[in-house]
């Protein structure tokens, strides 16, 4: 994924996901993370995709200690929204930004780096991109920590007919084409599991669900909003169809502004140890 193809997210957008983003990481994995790095004296932290830093916010004082995060992205606003937002993270903490392609990673680019993360990227990579970031990894030994990847499940509550048909339409919009390449979509997750697995490293996969209730109206509306738009690509230009699309957002944002609907959405973490080693 070059630069110019790399999609751009609004800060706004990042913004108000990031609470559903840290209550769905999954903190176990931290704990293993967190001994594999013992013995590691002030670790230092490459970020790809970055966007406005969540990742490092949530996982530099779970890690603890002196750290310096490496933030990386293509876009050059996120990276000065990421980069100002650390300041306060802890005294302990060191910050450098870099643009550039984020996919392109070789070994050479992990020389002296501890650890490798990101945050909802995976279903944006191809298969080529993952194999990439899984050689590099096991060439050069660093371990990674890989968060959010849309597992292609969305549960409303409660339930309606046209739920079925628009998660897979949605999944289906994942995978599309972008010059020449198939984007991995909800399969991302299973396929980069097993591009690290093929260069020996142990990999452990757990889920972690966005819960979004009363208490989250405002991205529960804009999720919505991002993910009817996204299926109705994939379910035809019927007016009949699109009248019964439109109808059904509706219903759903009224819904989710009374505080009566409910969504989990599935995704999934992984850690890849280099190795044997767990």
């Amino acid at each position: 994924m070059s630069v110019a193809e790399a999609p751009r997210y609004a800060s706004s957008w990042l913004d108000l996901r990031e609470p559903a983003d840290a209550a769905a990481r999954a903190s176990e994995l931290v704990d293993v993370l967190r001994g594999h790095l013992t013995e590691v004296p002030d670790p230092v932290i490459l970020d790809i995709g970055c966007g406005t830093g969540s990742m490092a916010r949530w996982l530099a004082p779970r890690l603890g200690g002196r750290q310096h995060w490496i933030l990386q992205d293509h876009d050059a606003d996120l990276l000065d929204v990421a980069a100002a937002s650390m300041i306060g993270t802890g005294a302990a903490i060191t910050v450098e930004t870099r643009q550039g392609d984020i996919t392109k990673l070789t070994a050479k680019d992990l020389d002296g780096v501890s650890l490798v993360t990101t945050s909802a990227l995976l279903d944006l990579l191809d298969a080529d991109d993952a194999a990439r970031i899984a050689a590099a990894c096991a060439e050069s030994g660093t371990p990674a920590l890989l968060t959010l990847s849309v597992a292609g499940r969305a549960e409303l509550t409660p339930a309606e007919p046209l739920d079925g048909p628009l998660n897979s339409a949605f999944n289906a919009h994942l995978r599309h084409h972008v010059a020449g390449r198939t984007l991995l979509g909800a399969d991302a997750a299973d396929a980069v599991a097993q591009a690290f697995t093929e260069k020996g490293a142990t990999v452990q996969a757990v889920p972690s669900l966005w819960r979004l209730g009363p208490d989250q109206r405002e991205l529960t509306a804009e999720w919505l909003r991002g993910w009817v738009t996204a299926a109705s690509t994939r379910l035809g230009r019927d007016a009949a169809v699109e009248t019964e699309i439109d109808d059904y957002l509706s219903r759903r944002l009224a819904q989710a502004a009374a505080g009566e609907l409910t969504v989990t959405v599935h995704h999934t973490d992984l850690l890849a140890l280099p190795g044997d080693q767990r």
